[in-house]
């Protein structure tokens, strides 16, 4: 353990830390950080971007009185390394360990749940309100990155902050690179922020000068600061944040530890909306991460002294964002209305690719999935399509418009809708595990998930053939190793698939159970269970014909989804053979349970609930076995 660091188990103690040692305490995290995440994985270049700002936010501040809310959270490592989590932060993102965002029920130290973008700065004024109803005393600092910043909600926030005049410290982390490179007015707008630096330190020696002049110097100041309003709008680029009512300190270097602390204690005197702007380095100290931010953003276990990751991707067996990725490309080749539509998004989704291939025909639109949405609406009225590539979760964000800007009006908008279901070390809230239940409720949309990465690329084309909103949900992970079939080929809509022909139970199986479904079809069989299996494919419209049929058949149904067993896929099914009057027909669901699901692997989460081969296995037996063995008693009686 580092010297320094192994005696850190509360900001208490980093308070007694010689000031001359601070900077080799920010190298002993470093180091640090890297031992644990080249193990476990996870969120690198952003948290070796702000070790320095951590610990000087728990040098000045006294947290938990003072509050520290960190957006997104993706940066939150060195806050947990000196907040008391030291020794269990090789559980990292592990099952049952430490999270890889604040937890307010895993520390009092983490002020607020994040992991989502631009939300700080909302929740920080909702605490400064909270202080003051109460007449409390202490300190409410927003830490937000420039990417970030460009969310609308992060903008409403400032501008209903800087109105109230709350005492309230935003930090605004500069490192000119979210997860995708920033795009927009705002991101060029803190370039000049930062080119203009000369114009701020001319001012104050100008004003040093003229107050120094004899009898005349305050009324020459005031006069001169009448004229500075009328033109520093002009030459000034932090002006935008004094007009919105917050006072204004940067650019200033954020791994300078001297500059950091003071400018800290500084502030820390006001009682008033701050807006500090520190500029940052993404992956700083790790020469790695500092060329390639955005590949140790998400990272996997990685060799520290090659930077290369241990698990290496099977060449042979396409993902489905790969496979999403190239179909994009091929039908674009022979459809110019197709169009690419990302929020901060274009290398998780895969339309980076596509925006090589076409670079005028794909928008990152920034972290702005609202925005995304409903600009898809507008560029469909015109007769295009646009295919919106999100992640679940993060879809989420822009329901409304998908409900009242696409499919109210019934538009030709494509959802591709990436790491749905269970995504693993990220936890609760970047879980995929609403879609199906949250859309499957809105009119005029078609809703599928493909059973392999073949059937992937023949839905995503079906999807460009129809006049309506259509959505496509698939999980993060590797196809099944099923070979691509071409050409594209169009698939009915609403009609299932019949895989397996059986005759003591029916499973139902949509999107990435089905294969699971298909293996424990196999093992019942030798048990002495005759199982049909059928690929729903649509979430809606229903295959009723076929899916009626086959439960009508068996008797027994077991529906598996990797959703949210409320509304989701197998509350469809429900809500069927109610229509039906088919109330004699055993129904039991697989799914995710009623409740957010915590950080581990995929496949551990997985067996947890209850969603691989066993626990089909276990379900499909709870249903049937007692009938068997009433049916053969019945069978030994009569002989």
């Amino acid at each position: 353990m580092a010297e320094i660091l192994s005696k850190i188990n509360s900001p208490k103690d980093l308070k007694s830390v010689d000031k001359s040692k601070l900077n080799e305490l920010a190298h002993e995290i470093r180091q640090f950080i890297l031992e644990t995440v080249s193990k476990t994985g996870g969120h690198l270049s952003a948290s070796l971007g702000v070790v320095e700002l951590s610990i000087a936010l728990h040098r000045v501040f006294c947290s938990p009185i003072d509050k520290i809310i960190w957006d997104v959270g993706h940066q939150c490592y060195a806050h947990k390394i000196l907040t008391g989590r030291r020794d269990r932060f090789h559980t990292l993102r592990q099952y049952k360990g430490i999270n890889g965002f604040p937890k307010r029920d895993e520390s009092i130290h983490d002020a607020f749940d994040t992991g989502h973008s631009s939300t700080s700065i909302s929740a920080a004024m909702g605490m400064c309100i909270a202080r003051d109803r109460e007449q409390k005393d202490y300190k409410v600092i927003a830490v937000i990155g420039d990417g970030a910043l460009t969310g609308g909600m992060a903008l409403e926030a400032l501008n209903h902050a800087g109105s109230l005049k709350k005492d309230l410290l935003v930090i605004l982390n500069d490192n000119e690179m979210s997860i995708s490179p920033n795009v927009g007015a705002f991101s060029t707008y803190l370039s000049r922020i930062i080119s203009g630096q000369l114009y701020n330190k001319v001012k104050r020696e100008i004003e040093t000068m003229i107050r120094s002049i004899p009898q005349i110097g305050p009324h020459m100041l005031k006069m001169a600061s009448r004229l500075d309003d009328a033109v520093k709008s002009l030459v000034v680029p932090g002006i935008m944040f004094e007009e919105l009512g917050f006072k204004y300190f940067g650019p200033i270097p954020g791994h300078n530890l001297n500059a950091l602390i003071d400018t800290l204690e500084a502030v820390k005197k006001l009682q008033k909306p701050i807006l500090l702007h520190i500029v940052t380095k993404k992956g700083k100290g790790y020469a790695p991460a500092e060329k390639n931010p955005s590949t140790y953003h998400g990272a996997a276990p990685f060799v520290i002294e090659t930077g290369n990751f241990k698990l290496q991707k099977k060449a042979d067996i396409p993902n489905y964002t790969d496979v999403f990725s190239r179909s994009l490309i091929q039908l674009a080749r022979s459809n110019s209305k197709i169009i690419g539509i990302s929020a901060a998004m274009l290398e998780g989704t895969g339309l980076d690719r596509f925006k090589e291939v076409y670079p005028d025909r794909c928008f990152d639109v920034g972290i702005a999935e609202q925005h995304a949405v409903t600009l898809a609406a507008g560029i469909a009225c015109e007769g295009f399509r646009p295919v919106v590539a999100i992640y679940s979760t993060f879809l989420q964000r822009a329901y409304d418009q998908v409900l009242h800007d696409v499919c109210l009006q019934n538009l030709p908008v494509i959802f591709a809708i990436d790491r749905a279901g269970l995504v693993g070390e990220d936890g609760p809230t970047h879980h995929g595990a609403f879609d199906l239940s949250y859309l499957r409720t809105i009119p005029n949309l078609i809703l599928m998930a493909p059973k392999d990465e073949d059937e992937l690329q023949h839905m995503l084309y079906t999807a460009t053939l129809q006049n309506c909103p259509v959505a496509i949900r698939y999980p993060r992970a590797r196809g099944v190793g099923i070979k691509l079939s071409d050409p594209f080929q169009s698939i009915p809509i609403g009609q299932a698939e019949l895989l397996r022909i059986g005759t003591d139970i029916t499973l139902i199986a949509i999107g990435s159970m089905v294969y699971p479904a298909l293996t424990a079809a196999e093992q019942l069989q030798k048990e002495g269970i005759s199982a049909q299996v059928i690929n729903a494919r649509f979430a809606k419209p229903l295959d009723r014909e076929l899916i009626l049929q086959a439960a009508q058949s068996t008797g027994r149904v077991i529906t598996i989804e990797e959703n949210a067993l409320s509304g989701g896929f197998g509350c469809a099914i429900l809500e069927l053979f109610q229509e039906e009057n088919l109330w004699s027909i055993q129904v039991h669901r697989l799914g995710i349970p009623d409740r957010f699901i915590s950080i581990g692997s995929i496949d551990l989460l997985k067996q947890q609930l209850g969603l691989d081969v066993t626990g089909i296995l276990n379900a499909a037996r709870k249903l049937c076995v007692p009938s068997l063995v009433a049916h053969q008693k019945k069978s030994l009686m009569i002989g």
